[in-house]
């Protein structure tokens, strides 16, 4: 048996050794916006291709649980593919490593799956072959559309790269045969590009599809492709009258900048027009959207003759004098036969009539900037009034406490104020609100002469 030695010293305890604890780094995650890109392509020889330029979607962390990041991936790129033709997707992750931590590892499939449904398809061979074997699949779903319009409108501006006589629009119920199925492959373009925008009912049939159509040259057959779609709902208005509602409208990032969301817009004017449903509205229009269509609107509404008259009636006034230095600025409204006329005829509806009146009282005064003064207190009336939500010239009242021996909350005076005068309580914020009100009043400034320099640009 062999013995341990001890030292001289005696026996004692031996030393404990100390455990060694490592600990991995916090996996941080990744943001969607930041490893994917996405691709627009028409033919298989573009996809990988680097000088196909990557669009710009929503955010796409909207997309992903949680607070927006991609966790356990190192190294993460995911470029998807998206076949405009026929609307099918491809992606292609790559990455160094992954690392199981706290937060565990995304599962990719599942979250792309969310945005794309069935369009996504595993194999890239197979999303390759979608190109020549799908190549009808725009042409075999609208066969049975309606044609509301086609080639040029009169005024429009389409950019010289697609001819305006290949130029279609069809419409389609969505429950009519392909609609939904057509659709269903849309909804990713719709999640990724149309922001807050949710799919419409399919199930529905007041939902519309308004498609635009561009039909290239393709040996036998021509190839149809889809440029832009806007989804319209009508609905029923007592007693007897119908209204549109525009509450989708998208032109793929392809096509962008060249005219084509404008082409697309007066085609569905003109259908309500022709339909003579009551009026057309927009579901929460975007900033972007608001300014092309009140373009719009003002050049038709510069045609129309039944409201020059009040138009000129209200430059007359507000070119009489100093309005600003008045206790008391006339609304400048326009009278309730023109915003009757104008809903009738041109279905533009009361809110975005009162929008486009501004613009059109600023493109009539000449020189604009010996007015600009008066001018802008009318639109800082306007802009009060909609923050009150009531015309700021209507008697105010106001309730005050007072002292009493009854009960203190069933106890209050009522004052009237005339022209607006305060005469009872001054509010301590209110310095603070002119403060907002003045930079209303200045971003509505802003947007009116951004309208007013486009279509004036337009006329020339």
């Amino acid at each position: 048996m062999v013995q341990k030695q001890l030292s001289a010293a005696g026996p004692g305890p031996e030393p404990k050794k100390r455990r060694r604890v490592g600990f991995s780094p916090a996996d941080t995650g990744v943001e969607a916006n930041e490893c994917i890109k996405i691709y627009l392509v028409s033919s298989k020889e573009e996809v990988g291709f680097p000088e196909v330029p990557c669009v710009n979607p929503v955010d796409l962390n909207d997309f992903f649980d949680g607070d927006g990041k991609i966790y356990g991936y190192h190294g993460l790129k995911i470029n998807v593919w998206i076949n405009s033709i026929s609307l099918h997707s491809y992606a292609d992750i790559t990455y160094k490593s992954t690392t199981n931590g706290d937060k565990g590892i995304t599962d990719l499939k599942s979250a792309l799956q969310n945005i794309f449904a069935e369009t996504i398809v595993d194999n890239k061979d197979e999303f390759l072959k979608t190109f020549s074997t799908e190549k009808d699949f725009i042409r075999n779903m609208v066969s049975n559309g309606e044609v509301v319009h086609s080639g040029v409108i009169d005024g429009s501006r389409i950019n010289a790269q697609v001819e305006p006589l290949d130029l279609q629009v069809l419409r389609m119920e969505i429950g009519s045969p392909n609609a939904g199925l057509l659709y269903s492959r849309l909804v990713p373009l719709v999640l990724l590009f149309v922001d807050g925008s949710n799919p419409i009912d399919v199930t529905d049939p007041d939902w519309h599809l308004y498609l635009l159509i561009q039909k290239k040259e393709h040996k036998e057959e021509p190839l149809y492709q889809i440029l832009g779609f806007t989804a319209v709902y009508k609905f029923y208005r007592y007693p007897d009258r119908l209204r549109m509602r525009l509450s989708q409208i998208l032109v793929l990032p392809s096509f962008q900048g060249k005219g084509f969301g404008s082409y697309l817009v007066e085609v569905v004017n003109k259908v309500a027009t022709a339909e003579n449903v009551y009026d057309l509205t927009v579901e929460e229009p975007s900033e972007k959207f608001q300014h092309i269509r009140t373009c719009i609107d003002i050049n038709r509404l510069r045609a129309f003759d039944p409201i020059k008259p009040a138009i000129d009636s209200a430059v007359q006034t507000l070119t009489k004098g100093k309005l600003s230095k008045k206790a008391q600025t006339p609304r400048f409204t326009p009278p309730l036969n023109a915003i009757e006329k104008v809903r009738e005829t041109l279905k533009i509806n009361k809110k975005q009539f009162l929008k486009c009146w501004e613009i059109l009282i600023y493109l009539a005064l000449d020189p604009i900037d010996k007015y600009i003064e008066d001018y802008t207190s009318v639109i800082t009336n306007h802009v009060r009034a909609d923050i009150l939500g009531k015309d700021i010239e209507a008697p105010k009242k106001q309730v005050v406490d007072v002292p009493t021996l009854f009960a203190a909350e069933a106890s209050f005076v009522v004052f009237k104020s005339l022209n607006g005068e305060e005469a009872i309580q001054v509010d301590e914020n209110k310095p603070d609100q002119e403060e907002q009100l003045k930079q209303l009043v200045e971003e509505r400034i802003r947007e009116i002469k951004l309208v007013a320099e486009k279509v004036s640009k337009l006329r020339i």
